[in-house]
């Protein structure tokens, strides 16, 4: 071997120690961030470079040299990852100036970058670079320093590659290839974030109804209304809770006992008042003081009478009895029996089985627009696969307190067949006006954020 040749074989050896060596590192790494680092700051080793960074198809850039962690929104970095997103599909190692670049990339190259860059696609999937490495120096890269940094990525890759095996890519990686196109040399209307913002437009305008949900059950709609007639005691329940009864037939029957009392009183009252008057006609024969005192005595008489005759009447209302067919509704017997009551008080319901209602209550931070005639639906919760339909009869105008403590609206349909089992209970669905989904969405925290803020 001439001197001449030792002195070119010496370069060559030292550059094949050179990759032998990063090779040897690059096994030893301990997970696909080291390597990274190894990639961006020891392949200085092989070649002189400034700045040297990691770009991701999925997500940006990963790493930059002579740095630990790299801030993504940072202006570099968001200028260099639309530099390396316009080289995507240079398949092969090239050196790219900023002559390459849309104008409103190479005007900021000077300020962000190196005269000279090398690209080195490392992981490649189709016609697009899913991983790259680019360096960035004054000078110009020679052709065997392009050889030897592709040869080095290309063992690089594969040890990224086994250290990435298995990894799914995070929730962001994922969603950003959904969302965001790489590709800026398309018309706007072809990239993927103009479909995405007219999709999200779309569907932002696209009519729902607006519904409100709310308790409800099945409720009479003209149920006749029995009250205690007389003040006294419950003395008897002679029917059943949801019993089907007949015109006239006797219900309960409220004790008379002390009806009975004043009425005997009123007789006796009564039998007084003619005695006393009959005594006073006898001696208005001879006696004008006597028969001055007629009239009065008369008048006491007939109120006597009446008072009598009333009782009487009271005492034969204890019985009440059915004023139309029907299913009787209360509770339960045992709580109306010896129970006190006063005249007028509510003791049961008369009503007709055909004729049921939706009654349903909503609550004042969920009442919309309905109009009258709008639809209602009643999923009942012993049959929850089958609703009952029906239309909105009346909303009430002012809210009131339930037994909850909470303020509602009450709401009243009728069914659109008419029969239901009265009593039943569920969850009425009320369908007000055609809407846009995205007033749909934001309806309830917009009110939230109202009352909250107070504007």
């Amino acid at each position: 071997m001439t001197a001449h040749q030792s002195v070119g074989v010496q370069p060559a050896l030292e550059q094949l120690a050179t990759i032998l060596e990063l090779n040897r590192r690059t096994r030893s790494a301990s997970d696909a961030t080291e390597l990274c680092f190894l990639a961006v700051n020891d392949s200085h080793n092989l070649a002189p470079y400034r700045q040297a960074a990691i770009w991701s198809g999925d997500e940006g850039i990963m790493t930059l040299s002579g740095l630990v962690d790299v801030d993504a929104n940072a202006p570099y970095a968001q200028w260099l990852r639309q530099v390396c997103q316009q080289l995507a599909h240079e398949l092969a190692p090239r050196t790219v100036t900023a002559s390459a670049m849309p104008d409103a990339l190479a005007v900021d190259w000077a300020e962000w970058f190196p005269r000279e860059a090398l690209w080195l696609p490392v992981v490649r999937s189709g016609e697009k670079v899913q991983l790259a490495l680019i360096l960035g120096r004054d000078l110009p890269w020679t052709d065997r320093e392009v050889v030897l940094l592709n040869e080095w990525m290309e063992s690089w890759g594969y040890a990224y590659r086994q250290a990435t095996r298995g990894k799914p890519p995070g929730w962001r990686t994922r969603l950003r290839s959904v969302l965001v196109s790489d590709d800026r040399n398309e018309k706007w209307w072809r990239r993927r974030n103009t479909r995405w913002a007219a999709a999200a437009i779309l569907i932002c305008l696209f009519p729902v109804r607006l519904t409100v949900l709310a308790p409800g059950e099945l409720v009479a709609h003209q149920a006749s209304t029995l009250r205690a007639p007389l003040d006294g005691v419950v003395d008897a329940i002679l029917v059943q809770p949801n019993q089907r009864v007949k015109k006239g037939q006797a219900l309960y029957r409220i004790d008379t006992a002390l009806v009975a009392s004043r009425s005997t009183a009123g007789e006796e009252a009564v039998a007084a008042a003619e005695a006393e008057y009959r005594q006073a006609l006898q001696q208005a024969l001879y006696d004008d003081a006597a028969k001055a005192k007629l009239p009065e005595l008369a008048g006491q008489l007939e109120q006597r009478r009446a008072e009598a005759s009333y009782l009487a009447e009271q005492a034969q209302r204890g019985a009440v009895t059915a004023p139309r067919d029907g299913i009787v509704l209360f509770d339960d017997p045992s709580e109306l029996l010896g129970r006190p009551v006063v005249t007028g008080e509510r003791i049961m319901r008369v009503a007709d089985p055909k004729d049921a209602e939706i009654e349903a209550w909503v609550g004042v931070g969920d009442a919309i627009p309905l109009d009258q005639g709008t639809g209602v639906k009643l999923y009942l919760d012993a049959r929850p696969l089958f609703p009952l339909s029906g239309n909105l009869r009346y909303f009430a105008h002012e809210a009131v307190e339930r037994p909850d403590g909470k303020y509602a609206y009450r709401v009243r349909a009728s069914l659109e067949d008419g029969d239901g089992e009265i009593g039943l209970k569920g969850t009425a669905k009320l369908y007000g006006d055609w809407v846009p989904a995205i007033y749909w969405v934001l309806r309830r925290p917009i009110a939230a954020a109202r009352t909250f803020l107070g504007v």
